[in-house]
């Protein structure tokens, strides 16, 4: 799946980036170029099997996704104990950095209903590259590539590979995280249908954005930053989970600008530490 942060995952992505630092690759951006052939290639190989498999047997599937991304979510959350954020704001600060983030930002979200509108964007989507009745797998499709976009676009990886790749340190994080995608999207399409596909358009666009402005920026967020990023992005996936486990739908979309919130808060609460 996406984000998977084996370990901790700024620390494995620092010290994959030491490690592979100078290694030559084709070209900047070609972790994403591959992350968008390894969604399109599995979630088109779940298409040809996904009719072969039961009911029973796509509904399980999809739950041990939900398992998994509940995991992965969790590894990433965890971090908001991680020394280098306690030192720089102090103890009792990263619990409300990552709760004023997801409060400002579900409120920016939802006031934006970007929820509403990423589900729109599916819609549209599916009626393009789907035949017959407009309305029909309407619902599925939407599913499938809002909750595929949020999985493959969410995390540690996503984020800090993207940069890194864009510092000129090496697709290593993001080569990692395609083939975890090519998996995962393989078992979401055999589940949610197409909608599946469509996602790789949300991998090429967020993926390739977070490249460019760490090419154009350089290293732009401290070690403090990046954990508190990544601690409310893991409580964001938690709602993901949510959502693949049918224990409650939670527009996830919503608290996105959290992301965004979150390394405001910190640099705040560094500054009056």
């Amino acid at each position: 799946m996406t984000h998977y942060a084996l370990g901790s995952g700024v620390k494995l992505v620092e010290e994959l980036s030491r490690k592979h630092r100078g290694r030559r690759y084709m070209f900047v951006g070609i972790g994403t170029a591959t992350n968008v052939a390894t969604v399109i290639a599995g979630s088109g190989l779940g298409l040809l099997v996904g009719h072969r498999l039961s009911l029973r047997v796509r509904s399980t599937v999809t739950s041990a996704l939900g398992l998994v991304t509940l995991l992965i979510a969790a590894q990433a959350a965890v971090q908001v104990s991680d020394p280098a954020l306690t030192d720089a704001v102090g103890t009792s600060a990263p619990v409300l950095i990552v709760l004023g983030s997801l409060v400002i930002g579900g409120m920016l979200g939802s006031w934006g209903r970007l929820e509403d509108r990423l589900e729109a964007f599916g819609g549209w989507l599916q009626a393009r590259l789907t035949r017959g009745d407009a309305d029909e797998g309407r619902e599925r499709f939407i599913e499938g590539f809002v909750i595929s976009s949020l999985v493959f676009c969410i995390g540690p990886l996503t984020i800090l590979g993207s940069i890194n790749e864009g510092l000129g340190n090496g697709a290593d994080q993001l080569l990692l995280k395609a083939a975890l995608d090519g998996f995962a999207a393989l078992a979401f399409a055999a589940s949610f249908g197409i909608g599946v596909m469509a996602s790789a358009l949300s991998v090429a666009v967020i993926q390739g954005s977070l490249t460019l402005l760490g090419a154009l920026l350089g290293s732009f967020l401290p070690e403090a930053h990046l954990i508190a990023l990544t601690a409310t992005g893991g409580l964001i996936l938690i709602g993901v989970a949510f959502r693949l486990l049918e224990l409650k739908v939670i527009p996830v979309a919503d608290l996105l600008p959290a992301l965004v919130v979150a390394p405001v808060l910190c640099q705040i609460a560094i500054a009056l530490n």
